[in-house]
């Protein structure tokens, strides 16, 4: 008996409408948040990690290598209790292959902060109340990052789908400091331009 060219043609259609969701409907990239603590020395990280056995503390240096980091507290959550992980060098972790949240404590040096990935991330950066990064003589965003209001007094800083970030914050006492320096500057500047501005005015009243 001959199977009816509808039946035929329903595997066919069935993965077409598979490719087409597949293509309609955008994956969402993983999500590493990290929180801003004390006075901006340190920071608490937490890394969604899916299909992973492994991760690497590391970030980007100026030729483009990967720079080891140095962290510290290092947990893993999961559907295991508990989960447990090898660390495979001082920079270095790996696991049974799965679906984890990763997090971590690590050092923040001249309130600049980096950080990059194997597979792009949603980032998100959480300022305490006190610090900012939106003045651009002071602070610092690599591309594709923006500043908002956060909740409670924070700002918040993301990047919507990358490998790597990179910032830089400042406080209150800086931004102080800054503003002191520019109002100084510009009186010594009135200071030395007011002869100036006698002598030509005294001039052009003369007349020739």
């Amino acid at each position: 008996m001959r199977t009816p060219a509808g039946d035929k043609c329903r595997p066919a259609i069935i993965g077409l409408c598979i490719a087409v969701l597949l293509i309609v409907i955008p994956v969402q990239a993983q999500v590493a948040t990290y929180t801003v603590i004390g006075n901006g020395t340190a920071f608490q990280a937490e890394i969604q990690l899916e299909d992973a056995n492994g991760f690497e503390f590391y970030t980007t240096g100026m030729l483009g290598e990967r720079v080891p980091v140095t962290v510290r507290d290092i947990r893993l959550s999961g559907p295991c209790n508990p989960c447990n992980y090898t660390s495979t060098s001082t920079s270095a972790i790996s696991f049974p292959r799965g679906n984890y949240t990763l997090s971590y404590r690590g050092d923040i040096s001249e309130s600049h902060m980096t950080g990059s990935f194997a597979t792009p991330y949603k980032v998100e950066v959480i300022l305490p109340p006190g610090l900012d990064v939106r003045n651009p003589l002071l602070g610092m965003i690599s591309p594709g990052g923006e500043a908002v209001n956060g909740t409670n007094g924070t700002v918040l800083v993301t990047w919507d789908e990358t490998r790597t970030f990179e910032m830089r914050f400042y406080d209150p006492q800086r931004e102080e400091l800054l503003y002191f320096f520019l109002n100084f500057w510009i009186l010594i500047a009135i200071v030395l331009l007011l002869p100036f501005a006698f002598t030509w005015r005294k001039s052009r009243n003369k007349g020739p």
